[in-house]
């Protein structure tokens, strides 16, 4: 993948990740930064559970990172102190 595929993917993944997961949005290069990282998260696990994207090309990258990130952001509001999910 390019750097734009990156990019555009992670912006998608993001943002949707960021309103399924109760939040407003952390603005364009977090949501950029949550979405790559999802991806990074969301493939390493769908690899050790031996899953596969249910359809290919950029959507599934896109479904990858987006389950990627709205658990990076479940973990990360657990692990808050004071901050309940909701």
């Amino acid at each position: 993948m390019d750097i734009l595929t990156w990019i555009i993917v992670g912006l998608i993944a993001g943002l949707l990740a960021s309103f399924v997961a109760g939040g407003i949005g952390y603005g364009i290069l977090g949501d950029i930064l949550l979405g790559i990282v999802g991806a990074l998260f969301g493939g390493w696990l769908f690899r050790a559970m031996g899953w596969t994207a249910p359809f290919a090309g950029i959507g599934g990258t896109i479904f990858v990172a987006f389950i990627g990130a709205v658990l990076l952001l479940v973990i990360v509001r657990l692990l808050r102190p004071g901050r309940r999910l909701s």
